[in-house]
């Protein structure tokens, strides 16, 4: 932890230490619970929260089939110090392998505060034994556990981690499905326990269900991520190659790869379409390498014929990621098309307006952009404005409106930073793995 996260970790919990025991002071406890219950709902619940599976970036427990009965069950005064005490169990694993720095367990008080939410309730409404004709209090107290799980975490997002709020709405929203989804359950278990508590061991062949599946996905995952960095390597390779032939080229294709991520971020594109876009700018002229070195360099206008064999490069792009196949063999269909024209009179294939893919639409303007914009053997660099008003000239016609906004947008707006070869390696090998959450907001 940093000092920062140190200290709204420890501030939250002792603000939540000292409520839990108010509450287990001051609220009296109406239930008549067998410490041998107690015992096995906190050690069910620590076990629980070993069953951890990848959600939506994410890594979810399936917790409430442990907290809905904790909750109705266990003395309500307790609820509160019972649910921290499981996550702390829950953690001690974790440390042990060292998976989890050992001041982590703090994390498991400073983020329980989504159990007051429905003690709260039921404090005030059903503090006795759990009866079915309470139906409608219960679902008042589930709706205020969620509401307290949710404000907890954003004002932790707020202090800490400050993601987009749209990132953080999003995640817990992928983790309330799984909440809402076996809450139902778990309380139905709940009322047959409430004669005899042995029924409770209904929920262990779901829970060993889950912990099989979060196995399977883990390992499909773990290949999966090793496929795509088998193609972040394959990436990197074919830069290192594309350096080795062309200098200009290589320097070239790092620029459009900046000026492709800004304009990305302006138009929007999601997260889940960027990689492809990333490895297309990157690789827009790999098959460049095919081009003979006397037309590729020639300090002068290409002939009618050289430029013939120019425009095949991007076919010969595709022939070579298709040899890869998979994610590269889709971004070769956008290597392609990156000299479409949105009138249709571009190559190779003559395509027009939305037939072009929309990522190859992007490459080719931030292309057209940053070539115009860069010292070649045969003319200097045109400034950058002459270069936007020569887009603007073309918008509709050779390239894409919307993208030439774009691309006028960030020039205008914001510094766009030529990376260097080191830069460009780090973006590409860069695996970005979900994001481990704590046991109160991942259910």
């Amino acid at each position: 932890m940093d000092q920062r996260e140190r200290v709204v970790t420890g501030v939250s919990a002792c603000a939540y230490l000292a409520v839990a025991v108010a509450i287990a002071a001051f609220v009296p406890d109406e239930r008549d619970v067998a410490p041998i219950v107690v015992l096995g709902l906190l050690l069910g619940y620590a076990l629980i929260l070993q069953v951890r599976f990848e959600f939506g970036g994410y890594y979810a427990s399936p917790e409430q089939l442990a907290f809905i009965p904790l909750l109705l069950l266990a003395p309500l005064p307790y609820v509160p110090l019972l649910f921290a005490a499981a996550g702390v169990l829950a953690a001690v694993p974790d440390i042990a392998r060292n998976s989890w720095h050992r001041h982590r367990w703090l994390d498991t008080f400073s983020d329980s505060w989504a159990a007051l939410g429905g003690v709260i309730v039921l404090a005030a409404l059903a503090p006795g034994d759990l009866n079915s004709a309470h139906f409608a209090i219960y679902l008042a107290a589930f709706a205020a556990h969620f509401l307290t799980d949710v404000t907890w975490t954003l004002l932790r997002n707020r202090m800490l981690d400050r993601l987009p709020l749209t990132e953080v709405l999003r995640g817990f929203a992928g983790t309330a499905r799984v909440d809402a989804i076996l809450t139902p359950l778990a309380f139905v278990v709940s009322l047959a326990a409430v004669e005899q508590p042995l029924y409770l061991l209904a929920i262990a062949p779901v829970v060993w269900l889950l912990h099989l599946f979060s196995h399977d996905r883990r390992e499909r995952y773990s290949k999966t991520l090793e496929l795509h960095r088998a193609y972040r390597g394959t990436v990197m390779l074919l830069s290192d190659v594309i350096e080795s032939e062309d200098t200009y080229t290589a320097q070239h294709s790092r620029s459009v790869v900046d000026l492709v991520n800004e304009v990305a971020d302006e138009l929007g594109v999601a997260p889940d379409d960027r990689q492809e876009l990333e490895f297309a700018a990157m690789l827009h002229d790999v098959g460049k390498i095919a081009i003979p070195k006397e037309i590729l360099n020639k300090p002068a206008a290409l002939t009618a014929t050289e430029f013939e064999v120019m425009k095949t490069h991007t076919i010969e792009g595709q022939f070579m990621l298709d040899r890869v196949g998979g994610l590269l063999g889709r971004v070769g269909e956008i290597v392609r098309s990156c000299h479409e024209r949105w009138d249709g009179t571009g190559y190779p294939d003559g395509l027009k307006g939305e037939e072009i893919p929309y990522a190859a639409r992007i490459v080719f303007c931030c292309d057209a952009y940053n070539a115009m914009t860069s010292d070649r053997v045969y003319r200097e660099a045109m400034p950058s404005e002459e270069a936007l008003a020569e887009l603007e000239l073309n918008s509709g016609t050779q390239f894409d409106p919307k993208m030439v906004a774009a691309v006028k947008k960030v020039v205008s707006e914001r510094r766009v930073v030529v990376s260097t070869s080191e830069g460009v390696r780090a973006v590409l090998a860069g695996a970005p793995l979900p994001r481990e959450i704590s046991a109160s907001t991942a259910s």
